[in-house]
């Protein structure tokens, strides 16, 4: 039987049986002197023989009478309020057959006088019929006498048409049919298909199938897929939209176990770290997932406290190399082709999910009107993806200057340059020659920039990212600690997760905030901000990327701290000969200047960053002057920069200026 046939017949069967139900009510009216003793008519029996469902109907009203266990009274029941929705006679017949033409409507009376087979625990509120919603009980002054009316779903579901139900539909998104998953993430896919259906032959409750890891795309993907081998309907719900009070939380229960048993429908809960807030929601989504008599899968970046409801953890990992590499090349086709060394330097830095590339690598065979290198395009368009999180957590840094900007002594230099070389060469190490096999403990590349204020810190930063084309991001420390235990652990937690799909230096400024010496713990505050500590730098050894922090007292950090980290740097404040370098790199070859003598410039006992704002200030009083930059113009803006210092001007420094 075809859709449309099996519809039409449908339709026909309900009719039917609605048609019986008109009958008997027609019986009641102008019958009355057949009633027998028990109040029930005389041709009882044939109207409940034909209301008995075949075991092998594949119509929906039987469907429905088998799936909530309905008796004969409670399908009829249902058959009565269908009857006044769909047939224009039976409202009317509803209010003769109660004497009450203010009545035209079903009510429990009425059912309890026309139906065979009355049972008043029909009208309680554990019973099918109200417990699952399947009928709406109106205002009246008494249970028995008040209106009744079909659930607006289920009346649908009777005449064949399967939906969402509306009060859903505002936060229940259906997820898309996922396309075919990597092999690891196949792997736990099976794992969890197994759990379930292991679980279900054996008649136990389901236990919650959680996903945690920090990419939520990986996660959804899974889930579809689990969903779509075991004829399961995923619904993707964020924990922030459900509902903190408990009427409103019990309707939404209600109806997902509603939806299961009628539709296969199963809730993905989508419940991220940063989007529950308020801590009564947070107590009443935990309540829901231990009392929903249905499957439930739950999506998070961290894995949630299991309470007495079961829980089957599986962590999801972005995909292998091999499997970015694999995914790359089947999504770019023959355009991939002479690209591969290109391919494996993009994947040692962009951790992407199997979701991601797809729309990129379909993104990448659009015209281009740059007309840019494919390889070009598609760094640009990686490091595009991996902004968007991390621009809510911390500030994007532009970074433009070089290497000829960077005035340091020839062995910090040096040590910068090999940072870029670890950088460069991190897949061909880790992975082709073995390294990352051996254990993912201290394969991030992380440092410890330390030294006054405006020695280059940031600067040699911003070099290296501008170097190997990077963003840069700044995370000031000092706002990201807490004074709440744990909190500082979820802040950066967050910060690095987002910074896990690759592409970004890290750049932590004020570790002043964070690192102490260690010493003796007293009370649970100082054992909880040495885990702070451990916790960033466990992050940032196991970091893909470049992480920076920054320091102006080196010698308040422990060196149990220290030996953590694997590249340990002094930004010492710069001689005589330095400044006068840095003098002579400040100004831009387009700016036009007269006189400039950078040795008596560098008689400044300054640092970088102050000649770069002394610069750039006397830049704007000579193109207010529309003359050429001056010693004039730079004497006037170094006496601003040092008012602002709070340090006097010496006639030395500036002798012999103008």
């Amino acid at each position: 039987m075809n859709v449309m046939d099996w519809h039409q017949a449908n339709q026909q069967y309900l009719l039917g049986h609605i048609d019986r139900l008109r009958q008997r009510l027609k019986q009641h009216i102008h019958a009355t002197d057949s009633l027998d003793a028990a109040g029930n008519l005389n041709c009882v029996d044939s109207l409940t023989t034909k209301l008995i469902p075949s075991k092998t109907s594949a119509f929906a009203l039987d469907h429905l009478r088998q799936t909530f266990d309905l008796s004969d009274f409670e399908q009829n029941v249902l058959l009565l309020c269908a009857g006044v929705e769909l047939e224009a006679d039976f409202a009317q017949l509803c209010a003769i057959a109660q004497r009450e033409p203010q009545r035209p409507y079903a009510t429990f009376s009425l059912a309890l006088a026309l139906l065979p087979y009355p049972n008043w625990q029909a009208l309680s509120p554990d019973s099918p019929l109200r417990h699952q919603r399947l009928i709406e009980l109106g205002a009246g002054n008494a249970l028995i006498t008040s209106p009744i009316r079909i659930d607006e779903q289920i009346l649908h579901y009777l005449l064949g048409k399967r939906y969402l139900d509306d009060r859903l539909t505002g936060f229940a998104t259906p997820l898309p049919s996922p396309d075919r998953l990597v092999d690891s993430h196949q792997q736990l896919a099976v794992q969890a298909m197994q759990t379930w259906q292991a679980v279900s032959q054996a008649d136990g409750a389901l236990p919650i199938l959680q996903l945690y890891g920090s990419d939520l795309a990986n996660q959804r993907a899974i889930a579809a897929t689990v969903c779509v081998n075991l004829n399961l309907a995923p619904y993707s719900v964020s924990a922030e939209l459900l509902p903190a009070d408990l009427t409103n939380l019990t309707l939404v229960k209600c109806l997902w176990e509603r939806e299961y048993m009628l539709n296969r429908a199963i809730l993905i809960l989508e419940w991220l770290d940063t989007s529950v807030q308020d801590p009564k929601q947070e107590i009443a989504i935990a309540h829901l997932l231990e009392t929903l008599a249905a499957p439930v899968m739950l999506l998070r970046r961290d894995r949630q406290r299991q309470n007495a409801r079961a829980f089957v953890t599986l962590e999801v990992k972005a995909p292998t190399v091999e499997e970015q590499q694999q995914l790359w090349q089947q999504a770019l086709g023959s355009a991939a082709t002479g690209f591969e060394a290109q391919m494996a330097h993009l994947i040692s830095y962009f951790n992407l999910s199997a979701p991601t590339i797809r729309t990129l690598a379909a993104k990448v065979q659009q015209p281009d009107e740059t007309e840019l290198p494919l390889p070009t395009l598609l760094w640009n368009l990686c490091r595009t993806q991996a902004r968007p999180r991390l621009d809510e957590l911390a500030d994007h840094i532009e970074s433009s200057a070089g290497w000829e900007d960077l005035v340091l002594p020839d062995r910090e230099l040096q040590v910068i340059q090999r940072m870029a070389l670890q950088l460069r060469q991190r897949l061909k190490v880790y992975q082709e020659w073995g390294f990352g096999n051996k254990s993912q403990r201290g394969l991030g590349i992380s440092a410890l920039f330390a030294g006054g204020s405006g020695t280059g810190k940031t600067m040699a930063a911003e070099v290296l990212a501008n170097e190997l084309h990077l963003d840069l991001y700044r995370i000031d420390l000092s706002a990201v600690v807490s004074k709440y235990i744990g909190e500082t652990e979820k802040n950066l937690g967050r910060v690095f997760d987002a910074a896990e799909t690759g592409g970004v230096i890290l750049l932590f400024d004020e570790a002043d905030s964070l690192f102490g010496k260690r010493s003796e713990v007293k009370d649970s505050h100082d054992r909880h901000a040495n885990m702070e500590v451990s916790y960033l730098l466990q992050r940032m050894e196991s970091y893909r990327g470049l992480s920076v922090l920054t320091t102006n007292l080196k010698g308040s950090i422990d060196q149990a701290f220290l030996r953590r980290i694997r590249f340990v740097l002094n930004f010492p404040f710069p001689d005589q000969t330095q400044r006068a370098e840095i003098w002579r790199r400040v100004f831009p070859k387009q700016t036009p200047t007269a006189g400039l003598d950078e040795w008596k410039l560098a008689k400044l006992s300054i640092a970088g960053g102050n000649i770069r704002s002394i610069a750039l200030n006397a830049a704007f009083l000579a193109a207010e002057a529309d003359e050429p930059l001056q010693m004039k113009h730079i004497l006037i803006a170094a006496q601003n920069e040092y008012i602002k210092m709070e340090k006097p001007l010496t006639d030395v420094e500036v002798r012999g200026w103008v």
